[in-house]
């Protein structure tokens, strides 16, 4: 076992992580299925219980605090009920709220997901897309001015729900740069240009493909498209490609690829918020970033491993580690 990760992993403690993006409710139905329907012919779920999860932006906030990091989440909710929900599920994770904003225009985004027998079987989504008016765009933006001095890292969670425009993620990465902070973008494809001079930008294999109008995949198009992105956007890049693992693009030319570590897949829900969230803190724990694609690697593993939005702990990354 490598003494240099584990060493980094204690370092996670009380690392100062700000999480600036789309914040949603996760919402889980869990029930039984034994019977097809009378009245048409789909599975009726007896419903056995019921559960909420931070999702979106707010699952990375909640990856972050999971490995022991501290977590500053900022974006916006609705007037509604479940904002309340939300805002109560990060507290109780020790999550700061105080840069969640209200937005009387929209709803509170929620994924409402049906589960039966371990299976996801049906998937509601609440939301109301449009970007941010300038009023709550000026806001964000001063509320990361009066925190940056005193944080470590800075995750942009972009899920195109409209939190993340391209010039607050401009104003960010010049701010950060400026202040010589870690800025870490995992992104969509449709807002590639919104990512110039980040610290690292963290596709998937799909999304990686879809920013250059390419068609998916060979161990030579990954290249190919890691190489351009990076050379477009001036950003090093970690293209997470599934069962095959890790690319990673450094600034000075070099690749890398990294195979994976999980064992079994049950569900890839939240894996990438995983991942951005490890890597953050790594490499704000002066990981280099091939140690902190490793570290991402082994905590993607774990959690795709696991039914539904889930999280990692730093002591089930290190018992990967010493199983392997």
């Amino acid at each position: 076992m490598d003494s240099k990760l584990i060493n980094m992993l204690e370092q996670f403690k009380n690392k100062k992580i700000l999480v600036v993006g789309d914040i949603m409710l996760d919402k889980y139905i869990w029930g039984e299925v034994s019977r097809i329907s009378p009245e048409a012919p789909v599975q009726v779920v007896k419903v056995e219980k019921e559960s909420y999860a931070p999702g979106g932006a707010a699952n990375v906030a909640n990856n972050v605090a999971a490995l022991n990091g501290t977590t500053y989440m900022i974006g916006i909710v609705g007037n509604d009920n479940a904002n309340e929900i939300l805002i109560s599920e990060l507290k109780n994770r020790g999550i700061n709220t105080d840069g969640i904003l209200e937005d009387k225009n929209k709803p509170t985004i929620q994924k409402v997901r049906v589960i039966g027998k371990g299976q996801q079987l049906l998937r509601f989504d609440y939301e109301k897309k449009g970007y941010l008016d300038e009023g709550m765009e000026r806001k964000i933006l001063d509320f990361v001015v009066k925190r940056i001095q005193n944080i470590d890292a800075i995750i942009i969670s972009d899920y195109a729900k409209g939190v993340i425009t391209k010039n607050l993620a401009e104003k960010l990465i010049k701010l950060a740069n400026e202040k010589k902070k870690i800025i870490i973008v995992d992104p969509k494809p449709k807002h590639k240009d919104f990512y110039k001079n980040a610290t690292l930008i963290t596709p998937n294999n799909h999304e990686a493909c879809e920013m250059l109008n390419v068609e998916e995949e060979n161990e030579e198009s990954v290249i190919k498209v890691g190489k351009k992105i990076l050379e477009e956007l001036n950003a090093p890049l970690i293209i997470t490609r599934g069962e095959k693992g890790m690319a990673v693009f450094e600034k000075n030319g070099e690749i890398t690829n990294i195979p994976t570590k999980a064992k079994e897949v049950y569900d890839i829900i939240g894996a990438g918020d995983t991942v951005v969230a490890t890597l953050a803190l790594a490499l704000a724990s002066n990981a280099t970033l091939k140690e902190a694609a490793t570290l991402a690697n082994y905590a993607a593993g774990i959690t795709v491993g696991k039914v539904g939005t889930s999280t990692v702990a730093v002591e089930e990354i290190k018992k990967a580690m010493e199983d392997e």
